[in-house]
């Protein structure tokens, strides 16, 4: 009789596990062979007098290029027509920094337009009541 547990390990509702091993295990889950978006790792657990347990681990993988949208945010009510501005950028070779496409741009907040209009009225105001 084996007097150590087991930890059987299983991604999403696969049947077949993607490890059997005796505890403690030390364990590297590759993510890459996974799609992007939501998973789930099982960890079932046997002790030597045949008891399980079970543990479920939601969690998210994004391997593929980050999009960034600017323009539409989740759940947004919107009507007519919206204009967007899109950026798909992956993290390529992770030895070398890549600067083209590693930052997404933004258009001007509308907040700091305002403040510069204000303020260049403010002054066309001070100079044309200062003169008199």
């Amino acid at each position: 009789m084996d007097h150590k547990s087991k930890v059987i390990i299983f991604v999403d509702d696969d049947l077949q596990p993607i490890g059997e091993f005796d505890a403690p295990v030390n364990f590297e889950l590759d993510t890459r062979k996974l799609k992007d978006g939501f998973h789930q790792l099982k960890i079932v657990s046997k002790d030597p007098a045949g008891k399980e347990g079970v543990r479920i681990i939601p969690f998210k993988v994004r391997n593929g290029p980050a999009i960034a949208v600017e323009g539409l945010k989740d759940n947004d009510e919107v009507d007519g027509v919206l204009p967007l501005m899109i950026n798909a950028y992956g993290k390529g070779n992770q030895k070398q920094f890549l600067i083209d496409g590693s930052e997404t741009p933004k258009s001007v907040p509308s907040w700091l337009i305002s403040g510069i209009i204000a303020f260049v009225a403010w002054a066309i105001y001070f100079t044309i009541t200062s003169l008199g």
